[in-house]
């Protein structure tokens, strides 16, 4: 099995209509987006390029501590050092990359092209569908 996912690439399996908002939009709108959505994150770009992300756990933990005002924007509460993940790598670095930090997963990579735009987004629940599909032989 292992050597089936060191062949299979982000681009393989990431979606490609990619959900972003912009760092001038109140965080509110960006909460709003990923209710309606339903998904847990959102990349923050400025034109074409990637420039942060947002997640569910940023806003819920900024409330929280109390730190929000109608007019806080996406730019206040986004994690500006995000990782991200190529089109062309292997499943396994996304797997690695997903696993970096030791207090918790990362749910969701940015996909980036070499050229550093994005073009889609990768999530653990890719990943898991992926090792289904491969466990039921359909891969």
């Amino acid at each position: 099995m292992l050597d089936e996912l060191k062949r299979i690439k982000v681009k393989d399996v990431m979606t490609r209509e990619v959900i972003t908002i912009n760092k001038d939009e109140l965080a509110v709108k960006a909460f709003e987006k990923m209710l309606k959505y339903k998904i847990s994150s959102l990349p923050v770009v400025d034109g074409e390029k990637l420039i942060g992300i947002v997640t569910t756990t940023d806003i819920g933990y900024n409330l929280i501590k109390d730190k929000y005002t109608l007019e806080t924007t996406v730019e206040d509460v986004m994690t500006k050092e995000v990782i991200t993940v190529y089109e062309d790598e292997s499943i396994i670095e996304a797997i690695k990359k997903m696993d970096v930090k030791k207090e918790e997963i990362i749910n969701q990579l940015p996909v980036l092209n070499r050229e550093e735009k994005l073009v889609g987004i990768i999530s653990d629940g890719d990943i898991i569908r992926l090792l289904s599909k491969i466990l039921k032989g359909s891969v």
